[in-house]
């Protein structure tokens, strides 16, 4: 297991060379590389290279190395991408903005019971650029994944939502992607003392693992959810739907809650195949006694159908939007 890295450092590049007349021409080019500064280590048919040069390295790789034979790395992370990838990297930069200047606002959507009595809120993160304009989370995202950035930005997202949490009443649900966390004990202490700081009763949180975001390491996320566990927190699995590994999954985690995927809520009232999963989902959620929550709910036919089946809660547009918090926790004063 990785020590987490919980502070910005310099991003640095790794060029893996397998061609012979690259690497004389590397060799060719150290002094220079070294004289501008960017070169950290040359080693074999390794160099690794500071951020703020390797555009320009790029550039005379193009016309002067077989650069189909090029892969590199970031960094800390060993996963090699072919070297033409880099500039999808580079481009994506303006994401280490959003992180550095905390550049979010908490949204916040309901989840109701039954009878519609709001009983919970999802905690949603919104990024804003200076100008004021929102951009895409799914943007965000994508951007923090290509600058291996995923978990400062979950970070942020995870703290901002604790933060707001004091102004709604009830539980709280925050998504978390598991990937991002090195070791819970580490990466999740700064979210367990800030609670504790605000005097939030840790019972009021359920952190969502997004199944898309699912790490291969199965015993890693079974001892992130189960220090949440220890410090009292709830956890629910998000966006299942049908399949073996899905299954297998909650017998594996056992999650407090669990989320029916939106594509199956959508019209399940008057669709059989629709109408199958749910009624599969309903019972893996009793096997495990985890509480079966629909989201992505906007028709009342949909909601009187899940319910009459057993649903205990319920999340959509039927029920309201996403709304920025800061106009949300004004019903609550």
């Amino acid at each position: 297991m990785q020590s987490c890295n919980c502070f910005q450092t310099e991003m640095s590049y790794i060029i893996s060379i397998n061609d012979a007349t690259s690497i004389k021409i590397l060799l060719q080019i150290k002094d220079y590389l070294q004289a501008k500064g960017w070169l950290i280590k040359l080693q074999a048919n390794k160099v690794q290279l500071r951020e703020e040069g390797i555009m320009d390295f790029y550039d005379f790789c193009q016309d002067h190395m077989a650069i189909d034979q090029l892969t590199f790395n970031t960094s800390g992370h060993e996963d090699s991408r072919p070297f033409h990838m880099i500039t999808e990297v580079l481009e994506a930069r303006w994401v280490d903005s959003i992180v550095h200047n905390q550049q979010i606002e908490s949204w916040a959507q309901k989840i109701v019971d039954a009878n519609g009595i709001t009983c919970a809120h999802e905690l949603l993160s919104r990024f804003i650029q200076p100008d004021g304009t929102r951009i895409s989370p799914l943007d965000v995202f994508a951007a923090a994944k290509l600058r291996n950035r995923l978990y400062a930005l979950d970070r942020m997202c995870r703290m901002q939502a604790v933060r707001q949490a004091v102004h709604l009443p009830n539980k709280i649900f925050i998504n978390f992607i598991p990937t991002s966390i090195y070791s819970p004990q580490h990466c999740l202490q700064s979210t367990i003392a800030l609670s504790r700081e605000l005097g939030i009763d840790p019972t009021k949180f359920v952190f969502e693992v997004v199944e898309t975001e699912y790490v291969e390491d199965l015993e890693h996320l079974k001892r992130i959810l189960a220090y949440y566990t220890n410090q009292g927190f709830n956890y629910a699995l998000d966006d299942v739907g049908e399949g073996f590994s899905t299954i297998e999954l909650l017998h594996e985690i056992k999650p407090h809650y669990m989320k029916l995927d939106k594509k199956f809520v959508h019209g399940v009232s008057a669709d059989c195949s629709k109408q199958k999963v749910a009624i599969q989902f309903l019972q893996a959620a009793t096997e495990i006694h985890a509480v079966p929550l629909a989201e992505g709910i906007e028709q009342a036919e949909d909601f009187e159908w899940l319910k009459a089946r057993g649903f205990q809660l319920f999340q959509g547009y039927l029920f309201g939007k996403p709304e920025p918090i800061q106009e949300l926790k004004q019903d609550y004063l």
